[in-house]
């Protein structure tokens, strides 16, 4: 609390709502803190878990207005999780809280909002390139889902273009992948690209890999194929965490092609810090790069991994002094 005892007013509650994780801080002119991280699954709805976060900062902060980020489209101030139950109406939180304003955005939103932010940390440059300024950039992420975004700076912009791009159909650069894309149709129907480049993506990569290649492996999560693939003790849990770095560098490719992200690709999402040095030293920026006669427009544009703890809080923040409504 401040020296004269009362609580901190004018300060935003920021929210990062996923699948998995919902993540709550407060923002206070350009100060971010009281960072708290809260699982989805511990609560039946996300006015549970907001309240559960203002009771935790207790006299400290008094929130007037929130900023919150949804893994999910937003429509008329409401959202639903995609890959969850959770539904959020502005106009309700609003209410239960008793709050001036609430925003809501796509979580992806705010991961591009947070490019202008960037200050070079928190960043590792992946191959070569230097953005082009005033051009735009993108960033996309594979964690519970597989969320797309891209961001336009000054003179055109500040705006933040948005989509499901995630869902778009997964392509086959060579025979291996069409084996491997062909076996999960058989599975699916419609194969995205976040049925390959997610969580649940690698566990589907992994489960395809063995049974192409006649393996019966163990059982593994995503975080157990990434460990095992890290220690060298799983050649399926290898061979599926190459595939995921090679078939992400196409979709990244794919993406700045067709926005014409000369400003950069970003990638985001909680699997890529995890195996960073392997990321960096897999096919990603090969496979970036292989688009046949336009080699020479993607070569120049830079790509990082994101390793800050915490893109979409900055991503918020950004948002909400960009508010034009």
């Amino acid at each position: 609390m401040p020296a004269n005892g009362s609580a901190l007013g004018d300060s935003i509650l920021l929210g990062d709502i996923g699948g998995t994780n919902a993540r709550f801080a407060v923002l206070r002119g350009d100060i971010i803190g009281h960072a708290a991280n809260l699982k989805v699954a511990s609560f039946d709805q996300a006015g549970d878990a907001i309240a559960s976060y203002i009771k935790d900062l207790g006299d400290q902060v008094s929130v007037d207005a929130a900023a919150i980020a949804v893994a999910g489209p937003v429509k008329d101030r409401a959202a639903k999780l995609t890959n969850g139950t959770w539904r959020l109406d502005a106009a309700e939180i609003e209410s239960r809280f008793k709050l001036s304003r609430v925003r809501l955005v796509n979580d992806f939103a705010a991961q591009a909002w947070a490019i202008p932010r960037f200050d070079g940390t928190g960043l590792r440059k992946i191959g070569r390139g230097e953005a082009l300024v005033g051009a735009p950039s993108v960033v996309l992420g594979p964690g519970t889902g597989l969320g797309i975004a891209s961001y336009l700076p000054p003179p055109a912009g500040p705006a933040v273009i948005v989509g499901e791009g995630g869902h778009a159909t997964m392509p086959a650069s060579d025979d291996r992948e069409a084996a491997i894309l062909a076996a999960l149709r058989a599975r699916f129907g419609h194969v995205s690209a976040e049925r390959v480049l997610s969580g649940e993506g690698m566990v589907n990569l992994y489960d395809t890999i063995a049974a192409l290649d006649g393996q019966t492996p163990p059982r593994r999560n995503p975080a157990e194929i990434t460990k095992a693939a890290l220690a060298k003790e799983c050649a399926v849990s290898q061979a599926t965490l190459d595939q995921f770095c090679a078939m992400l560098g196409t979709v990244a490719g794919n993406i700045a092609l067709t926005l014409g992200a000369q400003g950069g690709v970003y990638i985001a999402g909680g699997i890529g810090p995890r195996v960073a040095d392997y990321f960096a030293e897999s096919r990603f920026r090969t496979r970036f790069e292989d688009k046949g006669r336009f080699n020479s427009y993607l070569a120049p544009i830079p790509t990082w991994l994101v390793a800050h703890p915490a893109p979409a809080f900055l991503g918020l923040a950004e948002f909400w002094s960009s508010a034009r409504d």
